[in-house]
């Protein structure tokens, strides 16, 4: 079912009543049945469900409001689980991985799908569709929370503002990806099916400045603590705050080249020491770590993170089922400086001994725990303080500003233990931050296929890549198709080019 047909139907047949319900039973039945190990809270602490609630009723209460927004966490990391599929948001890393060239795919894969990301060979009827279809349903809980939160007189103050900017928060989280990953698309911010059923696609310009003003208000709603399921205090880094809205407001500026902005609001996090610091490479994963600006609690139970699960081979070799399907492309691998620590903490190596000779596979080992039963240590980052150096640095060197650059650049490297740059001039400086973030980021929320498509150098790096693969590159590929069953109910809704 397409996710924009699933919002206008839904909407349709009025069935919000029914379908925050099911939100409702979903995120409590998923943390109430979670037992965490002792050293780890609950994601959630939440009074039981009440048995019968209208759509409105929903918001009446602190308890039923919180859940829905829980709901959106719960459903990001438990859907995060590669082995049912890919297209939820938190697959990303792996399928835009395969899109770009930071994953080998093995050659035993017979699912059709990892096969057309990895040759950039996706269909609209087949396949590139599906993070369309479900940040659309994403999309559908945040407009749907934000009207009932604001038709709401009953909440508690301070919680009604919590999850008003939670709501705003996530709007623009997804908005985000799908204006990056399909361009132009349509800006649907109500449950009004009889506007939204005939929407056109809105310039990507325009989706930027509903993002960027939903982060604004996400900032002056959210508190700069991190708080729990009941918004009290908490160490967990697992709702979004202040500083996660600031996090994705310093990316949105970096990616429409307002320079100063991206500056402004990455020094704000980065001068906010209290709470945020560049840890050790092999801290950087662990659970509520410093580096942490907002992290997914894993739900699954006995896991800690599908990363971990899908991407290190120690326990499973490479290709089993279809379940660990990748591996780190040589183009990755030859990209690391010689004594990057990174290389050492954040890439495996696994050796099948079947053939003769052996032959040495390398995977993503940012998160290390890929055991069932494991105290949960881990958890998913979705964004973390290094980044915010990176977007600092590029903004500064855009701005001309060599010597400030310069210095956020080196601590990244100064961690990995390399030596300071040897860029010096603007240019130089600018593909030095470019390599160092293809390195600092890789395996994470696609951010190098993004990078590519940002900063222009897709059909350079494509045209070469997309022949190892096994396929040919055409840019009009750097963009994913849209499901044709939407077009084909929406007259006003065009297919991307070349689909």
């Amino acid at each position: 079912m397409n996710s924009k047909s699933k919002y206008i139907r839904i909407s349709q047949s009025l069935k919000i009543k029914n379908w925050l319900i099911k939100q409702l039973i979903v995120a409590v039945i998923v943390m109430s049945s979670l037992i965490l190990p002792s050293s780890c809270k609950k994601f959630v602490e939440i009074e039981p469900p009440v048995t019968s609630i209208s759509g409105a009723g929903v918001y009446n209460l602190d308890a039923t409001a919180i859940a829905v927004l829980t709901g959106i966490y719960a459903n990001l990391s438990s859907r995060s689980n590669y082995g049912i599929g890919i297209g939820d948001l938190a697959t990303l890393s792996l399928s835009a991985g395969l899109s770009a060239d930071e994953f080998t795919l093995y050659s035993g894969v017979s699912n059709t799908k990892y096969i057309a990301y990895y040759r950039n060979n996706l269909t609209s009827a087949k396949d590139g569709f599906e993070f369309w279809n479900s940040i659309y349903s994403y999309i559908f809980t945040c407009n749907s929370a934000i009207e009932g939160l604001n038709n709401s007189s009953s909440l508690t103050p301070s919680v009604k503002q919590q999850l008003l900017g939670e709501a705003k928060f996530m709007r623009a989280f997804f908005y985000f990806y799908l204006a990056n990953l399909y361009g132009d698309v349509p800006l649907i911010l109500n449950t009004d099916y009889k506007v939204n059923a005939a929407l056109a696609r809105s310039p990507k310009a325009q989706v930027y400045l509903q993002i960027i003003a939903d982060l604004k208000d996400a900032q002056d709603l959210l508190t700069a603590f991190y708080v729990n399921g009941v918004i009290n205090n908490t160490a967990e880094r697992v709702r979004p705050n202040k500083w996660a809205a600031t996090a994705l407001l310093a990316r949105a500026y970096l990616y429409t080249n307002d320079w100063a902005n991206a500056e402004a609001q990455a020094t704000a996090i980065i001068s906010n020491t209290n709470l945020y610091s560049l840890t050790t490479l092999n801290s950087t994963f662990l659970k509520n770590s410093s580096e942490s600006i907002w992290q997914l609690q894993p739900v699954n139970s006995g896991w800690n993170t599908e990363d971990a699960k899908v991407f290190n081979l120690f326990s499973t070799p490479v290709g089993l089922s279809n379940t660990k399907p990748a591996y780190l492309s040589s183009t990755l691998l030859n990209s690391f400086e010689v004594n990057d620590k990174r290389l050492i903490n954040w890439v495996g190596k696994y050796t099948d001994t079947t053939p003769n000779p052996d032959v040495d596979y390398y995977f993503p080992y940012k998160y290390k725990s890929a055991t069932n039963g494991l105290i949960v240590s881990e958890y998913l980052m979705v964004f973390r303080l290094a980044e915010q150096y990176l977007i600092r640095s590029e903004a500064r060197a855009q701005q001309g500003n060599i010597s400030d650059a310069t210095s956020d650049l080196n601590a990244i490297r100064f961690r990995a233990g390399l030596p300071n740059t040897a860029a010096t001039t603007q240019s130089s400086l600018l593909t030095a931050i470019q390599h160092e973030r293809q390195i600092e980021l890789f395996s994470e929320w696609g951010h190098r296929w993004l990078d590519l498509k940002r900063l222009n150098s897709i059909d350079s790096v494509m045209n070469v890549v997309c022949t190892q693969k096994g396929g040919t590159w055409d840019k009009k590929w750097q963009l994913y198709p849209i499901y044709i069953g939407d077009i084909q109910k929406d007259n006003n809704l065009t297919q991307n080019p070349g689909y």
